[in-house]
């Protein structure tokens, strides 16, 4: 116990009383260190901490340019969208117009097919009529010369014959008998008195 008695008794004094030659060695010791870290330690913690800086500074500026970039893709992104849908619905009105069209060309077309079949039929019915009256009067002249031939009962010439046709058909009203020849219907016809 000796020994920590020694030390424990004369031991604080040295911390309070430093000794003159202990300070100058230490500041001695002290410079030399600074002086050696100046020389071979700070150029290259400084070198490392300016790449580290302008490494630092270049990854933020690529950042902003990368930022830069994806900002005017992304508004040219949103103007051909914006444009894509435009004309979505540019096609979308273009369709709708184009079947409009259609169905009225086909309503168009179904109307002019009508009216040209209710013409026809028409031509046809009047051709008919015409047809039809044509017969009759054959009919009648025959019937008429027959009937001619019965009373008179004697044959008659060709002069004669076509005398009494004419004379039967001027007297017969054909046009009682075929009606409105536009709508095509026929009525039953008599002579004229």
């Amino acid at each position: 116990m000796h020994a920590l008695q020694v030390i424990g008794a004369g031991g604080g004094d040295f911390l309070v009383k430093p000794g003159v030659g202990v300070m100058v060695w230490t500041l001695i010791a002290f410079g030399v260190t600074i002086l050696l870290l100046r020389k071979f330690a700070f150029p290259p913690i400084q070198e490392a901490l300016d790449k580290r800086r302008v490494t630092i500074e270049q990854s933020i500026e690529h950042a902003e340019q990368t930022r830069k970039e994806a900002d005017a893709l992304l508004r040219e992104y949103r103007e051909r969208l914006r444009e894509a849908r435009e004309q979505a619905d540019d096609i979308v009105v273009r369709a709708r117009r184009g079947a409009e069209k259609v169905h009225e060309d086909a309503i168009v077309e179904a109307k002019r097919s009508r009216e040209e079949m209710m013409e026809q039929t028409r031509r046809d019915i009047q051709q008919e009529t015409r047809r039809a009256l044509d017969q009759i009067r054959s009919e009648v002249a025959d019937l008429t010369v027959l009937a001619t031939e019965k009373v008179t009962r004697k044959t008659l010439d060709d002069a004669d014959h076509r005398r009494l046709i004419e004379e039967a058909l001027e007297e017969f009203d054909f046009s009682e008998l075929a009606g409105d020849e536009r709508t095509g219907a026929a009525t039953n016809g008599g002579e004229r008195s």
